[in-house]
């Protein structure tokens, strides 16, 4: 008999505009961090776009070619558009870009307008404060893009891992 899986304890929205490019690569390559920190039952990772341009398709086939030169398979992700309940349900939500922020600032309820940021704001010294979108650009952009998603992630990870701690501590102290 297996042990019951336990529930996820932290959960990350990557937001791009179609969900087809950037915040499949962030949930691929995030995917692939926390599962390799041991965390995967207890961190919920999920992507969507701000619009619904793509709902059901895979990620664009250049991005998932990129990604899987660098070891990530994005060839189960489907596209999906942000849904309101997205705000109550998850701890971070996540936009590649100015524009999408905004238009997640809109949608989003006041009272989870503090889970919404840029990604990139967890890898300040990478010298971006957004993940261009590599839809119109050659295979550089994607390359790009994968560095600036790992880099990221690394950071993000700390700050889930931080936050896990801190879950952990005020649970003993209860």
């Amino acid at each position: 008999m297996t042990a019951p899986k336990s529930a996820p304890r932290y959960a990350v929205l990557f937001c791009c505009m179609g969900n087809i490019c950037r915040s499949p690569t962030a949930e691929g390559v995030f995917r692939a961090e926390v599962e390799q920190a041991g965390l995967a039952d207890v961190v919920r990772i999920d992507s969507a776009g701000t619009h619904a341009y793509h709902i059901g398709e895979p990620p664009d086939a250049r991005s998932q070619r990129h990604a899987l030169k660098r070891n990530y398979d994005l060839s189960r992700q489907r596209a999906r558009a942000v849904r309101d309940s997205d705000f109550e349900e998850f701890d971070l939500v996540l936009a590649m870009d100015w524009d999408n922020l905004a238009l997640l600032q809109e949608r989003c309820p006041e009272a989870h307008r503090h889970k919404l940021g840029l990604f990139m704001s967890f890898a300040p010294e990478a010298g971006s404060p957004i993940v261009p979108d590599p839809y119109f650009s050659a295979a550089d952009g994607f390359e790009r893009v994968l560095d600036l998603v790992e880099h990221a992630s690394r950071g993000l990870l700390a700050h889930v891992q931080q936050c896990l701690r801190a879950q952990d501590a005020a649970s003993q102290v209860s």
